[in-house]
C-alpha cells in the first residue's frame, strides 16, 4: 500500500481519497488555501459519505489539510485531480515542498504535465516524476460538503509520463492504485487522447437551447448526443486523430477509447455512448459557463487545434466550436 496525497477536493479529489482510503492506502486530501473552502465541510471529522453501486460507505480519511508542506511530505504518489486550469497554480505551489523520487500524476492531464515540469524547471525543483492519464478514473460527483457518488469506475486508464523513460516502472506503480493502466508513448500522446475535449465542447454548444431552458436538468449522454450530435463529436476527433498522425501517433479513436476505459458497449461512437450504464446516468451542466467549454475549450481543443496549425493540420471543425464555445461561455477559448 502507498501514501498517497489527492490534490483538488472537487467530484474527482472526494471520490478518490474516499476510494483509495476504501482500498487500504493511507490517503491524504490537500488543498491549496486558496480553495480552502472545498475541503471545509470535513477538515474536522476528516469523513466523506461515499455512495457508490454497493451502497453508502463513511470513509474516514487519514489527512485533511491546506497546508501543501503537510499535504505532500513523506508522500510516494501526488495526484493532481484538478480543472487544467489550476495545474499551474498548484505546480507553483508544490516546487518548493517535492523531494527527489516522488510521483505527481494528473488526473487528467491533457497535457497540463508538460506545464507542470516546466513550473518544476523554472523553481528548480529536480527528480520529480510527471505523468498524466487519458481521464478521470471516476464517472463521479461531489453531492455535498461531506459527500460524494460513484457512478462508475474506468476500468483501464492510459497512462503518459514524462520523463518517457520512467514509463514502466511508474506504470507499475500506479497499476496498483488503479487496476488496468495501460501505456501511452509519452504525455504528448496522452494529452491527444484525453476523452473529455473531444465529447464536451460540441456535445454542449449543440445542446445549449436545452442545457439554457432546462438548466441542465435532463441527462446529457443519453438524450443530448444524438445520432446528429455524435456525427459532430466524431468529425472533431477525426481532426485530433490526423494531428496524431502528423506527430507518428496512432491514436484511437473516441468510441474505441470510451468502449477500452469500461465505459460503454464496442460500437459505433452513439451506441457506445447511448450503451452505457455510467455516461447516461450524468445530467448536463447547468449553464453555458461550465467546465466542459471553459475547461474542454482553451486546454482541450484549442491547443490540438494550435499544435495542428503548427504541423500544417487543418481543424476547421475544432475552430468552429472553439469560435462559438467562446462567444457563448464569455471565455476566449484562444487566450488561456
Amino acid at each position: 500500500m502507498y501514501r498517497i496525497t489527492v490534490l483538488g477536493a472537487g467530484n474527482t479529489g472526494y471520490t478518490t481519497a474516499a476510494r483509495l482510503s476504501l482500498n487500504g492506502h493511507t490517503v491524504t486530501l490537500g488543498e491549496i488555501p486558496a480553495f480552502a473552502e472545498s475541503i471545509s465541510g470535513i477538515r474536522n471529522d476528516k469523513k466523506i459519505l461515499l455512495q457508490s453501486p454497493t451502497g453508502l460507505e463513511e470513509v474516514l480519511i487519514n489527512r485533511v489539510t491546506s497546508d501543501i508542506a503537510l499535504a505532500i511530505k513523506n508522500a510516494d504518489v501526488i495526484l493532481l485531480t484538478l480543472p487544467a486550469y489550476a495545474h499551474k497554480s498548484f505546480a507553483n505551489e508544490c516546487a518548493q515542498y517535492l523531494t527527489p523520487g516522488q510521483i505527481v500524476i494528473l488526473m487528467p492531464g491533457t497535457l497540463g504535465s508538460l506545464e507542470f515540469v516546466r513550473t518544476l524547471k523554472a523553481a528548480g525543483t529536480t527528480g520529480i516524476t510527471v505523468g498524466e492519464v487519458d481521464t478521470s478514473p471516476y464517472v463521479c460527483r461531489k453531492t455535498g460538503v461531506n459527500k460524494a457518488s460513484i457512478f462508475g469506475t474506468v476500468t483501464h486508464l492510459g497512462l503518459g509520463v514524462f520523463p518517457a523513460k520512467d514509463t514502466d516502472n511508474v506504470a507499475t506503480i500506479i497499476n496498483s492504485i488503479f487496476p488496468g493502466i495501460s501505456k501511452y508513448t509519452d504525455v504528448l500522446e496522452c494529452g491527444l487522447s484525453a476523452i473529455n475535449p473531444v465529447i464536451h465542447p460540441a456535445g454542449v454548444i449543440m445542446n445549449a437551447g436545452r442545457i439554457e431552458y432546462s438548466d441542465g436538468e435532463f441527462y446529457f449522454y443519453n438524450e443530448g448526443v444524438t445520432t446528429s450530435v455524435s456525427i459532430a463529436i466524431q468529425a472533431v476527433d477525426k481532426e485530433r486523430i490526423q494531428i496524431g498522425k502528423a506527430l507518428g501517433y496512432k491514436l484511437k479513436p473516441v468510441n474505441q477509447a470510451i468502449h477500452e476505459a469500461g465505459l460503454g458497449p464496442e460500437g459505433n461512437l452513439y451506441h457506445s455512448i447511448r450503451g452505457s450504464k455510467i455516461l447516461t446516468k450524468l445530467k448536463a451542466p447547468g449553464t453555458m459557463n461550465n467546465r466542459w467549454l471553459t475547461e474542454d475549450i482553451p486546454y482541450g481543443i484549442a491547443t490540438w487545434s494550435l499544435l495542428g496549425t503548427s504541423l500544417g493540420i487543418e481543424t476547421p471543425i475544432m475552430k468552429s466550436f472553439i469560435e462559438i464555445g467562446s462567444i457563448v461561455s464569455g471565455v476566449n477559448g484562444w487566450e488561456k
